[in-house]
């Protein structure tokens, strides 16, 4: 009987303001990868810029745990490419859950897909859904998302490649700026884990990173100064960018849509869920 399986894996926005490398969420838009023994290596993968060759992430993650050989792969993604939501490590994460999946394997997913990824927050949270804090040393803790607990994003039509991102960060930064991200990081977990929208908001600021990569992403910036005004609870730059993440309770995201949208004359605007669910695998 010939092996074939279907993975789903959610999307994520990494740093979530003050918690740099260290707090991710999953959201709703996901990438979809099919994997069936047909006795042909083939990629089918619509989308622009994404190779259909072992290059492609999804492959190169299944063959760290088995050859490809005969295999064929079939990949839709509603995540978009180097727009700072994880889009790499769901490639990642599906790659490795189907070959675990599919042979049997009991592997150490975490592990590698931090190693192949190069940081963990983002695959943690594609892994294990909900919202994820990755201290270091060790495995992942997850919680689950505040209830009434939304999101809009706005991805605008530019990228910002991770490597130009990492690179505008110093090696070393001044203690009041390291204390402030403790404290308000230490915020945003509290007023997620007691859902309270009003700590939730004081938690997303952030004098680390964003300040830092502002040149990246102008008016990213200027969108998340101004989130607060147009509705939301507060706003991050997701993950290395240039996408904005408002936070918002469910009651609030229409009007905040329509304000948005009204501010955005070129970009794709959505509402998105804090997703619960990571990874998930099912044999066909």
């Amino acid at each position: 009987m010939r092996r074939h399986r279907l993975v789903r894996v959610p999307s994520s926005s990494a740093n979530l303001g003050p918690g740099y490398d260290v707090l991710a969420a999953a959201l709703s838009p996901t990438l979809q990868l099919e994997v069936e023994e047909t006795g042909e290596f083939f990629v089918h993968c619509e989308l622009p810029g994404v190779p259909a060759d072992r290059s492609n992430l999804c492959v190169r993650a299944f063959e760290l745990l088995h050859p490809v050989d005969g295999l064929t792969f079939h990949i839709r993604s509603e995540i978009p490419v180097a727009a700072g939501l994880g889009s790499s490590a769901a490639a990642i994460v599906a790659g490795l859950c189907a070959a675990d999946h599919m042979y049997e394997l009991d592997a150490s997913l975490f592990e590698l897909a931090s190693k192949l990824e190069g940081h963990p927050d983002n695959v943690a949270a594609a892994l294990l859904g909900g919202f994820v804090i990755c201290p270091g040393d060790g495995e992942p803790v997850r919680f689950d998302p505040a209830p009434g607990l939304e999101g809009v994003l706005v991805i605008p039509d530019h990228e910002v490649p991770t490597t130009a991102a990492r690179a505008a960060m110093p090696a070393e930064v001044p203690l009041a700026e390291a204390v402030h991200g403790a404290g308000h990081a230490a915020l945003l977990v509290l007023g997620l884990a007691k859902d309270d929208f009003s700590l939730i908001g004081r938690g997303l600021r952030d004098l680390l990173h964003q300040p830092r990569r502002r040149h990246l992403y102008p008016r990213s910036m200027e969108l998340v100064e101004r989130a607060e005004e147009l509705g939301a609870v507060g706003a991050t730059i997701s993950g290395a960018g240039p996408t904005v993440l408002f936070w918002c309770h469910w009651q609030q995201t229409g009007a905040l849509m329509e304000r948005v949208r009204s501010e955005v004359a070129d970009g794709d605007v959505r509402r998105v869920t804090f997703a619960p669910g990571g990874a998930d695998v099912r044999e066909l």
